[in-house]
């Protein structure tokens, strides 16, 4: 699995028109799932992401965690996490998983996501043209891969 962690002000999702999710402080979380991701790798980056420190305490120290501060998180799935552009110019999605793998692992990574954050994380929509705006804070943008943890 790979995931782009924005650290945000606020975030949202649209979909046809229509605002499905919106949060304020908090990540925006875009997430990319391959064929050999599993339970194991959703329970790694859930992990990482509730004890990652990069909210300001009060000396403006990145030191304080989305618990801490109370945050909010909204998911996307984002297949085009794993495009390969070694050959021409157009990308080739072969590395990202097909539905029958990626929406459950999408689905159990939001769920326990939410139970550990203690309240509901907000979710786009699975293989729908979505249209994201946010406001990076800071900016912080971060990446991290369960098949290489650094």
């Amino acid at each position: 699995m790979r995931i782009v962690i924005q650290r945000v002000g606020h975030a949202s999702v649209t979909i046809e028109g229509e605002v499905k999710s919106a949060i304020k402080q908090g990540y925006l979380i875009l997430l990319g799932i391959e064929e050999s991701d599993t339970s194991e790798d959703v329970d790694w980056l859930v992990r990482k992401i509730i004890g990652l420190r990069v909210f300001d305490d009060e000396n403006h120290v990145m030191n304080r965690s989305i618990m801490d501060v109370n945050g909010e998180i909204l998911v996307i799935s984002q297949f085009t996490l794993f495009a390969s552009y070694k050959k021409g110019n157009r990308p080739s999605w072969l590395r990202a998983a097909k539905h029958e793998i990626s929406v459950p692992l999408y689905e159990e990574f939001c769920k326990k996501l939410s139970d550990a954050l203690g309240k509901p994380v907000g979710t786009g929509e699975f293989g729908a043209d979505m249209k994201v705006e946010l406001l990076n804070d800071g900016p912080v943008t971060i990446m991290m891969d369960t098949h290489n943890k650094e």
